[in-house]
């Protein structure tokens, strides 16, 4: 596949009761380090995402730069990084990369149903 066919990225911060402060005080750091897409913040599983969680979407040439700071700054939290190609089960299954912990996902959201 040609990286042409990536449109852009998602990143998706996962959290619990517990950790809920620390993914919140992240979002914050993030929102004022890059310039960036916040998703809503879910305090329950979401579509694919069997944990709590919020999106950060951003562009390709924000990769690099957003996975570094991610990579130091995330402390104990799990980050589900995938690309946006428009094969969302590809993208979410074969393509992503974890930060922390990698979680089952909820992939049956992506099977066709007649």
């Amino acid at each position: 596949m040609d990286t042409a066919t990536i449109k852009d990225w998602h990143a998706h911060v996962y959290f619990d009761a517990a950790t809920r402060d620390s993914a919140w005080a992240l979002r914050e750091r993030i929102e004022q380090a890059f310039d960036i897409e916040m998703g809503r913040f879910h305090e329950r599983p979401v579509g694919p995402h069997p944990r709590f969680s919020y999106q950060v979407h951003f562009r390709n040439e924000q990769l690099a730069p957003l996975i570094s700071w991610l990579t130091l700054n995330r402390g104990a939290l799990t980050v589900f990084v995938h690309p946006n190609t428009g094969q969302d089960l590809e993208d979410h299954r074969d393509r992503a990369v974890w930060l922390g912990d990698s979680v089952p996902l909820n992939l049956g959201i992506f099977t066709k149903k007649d």
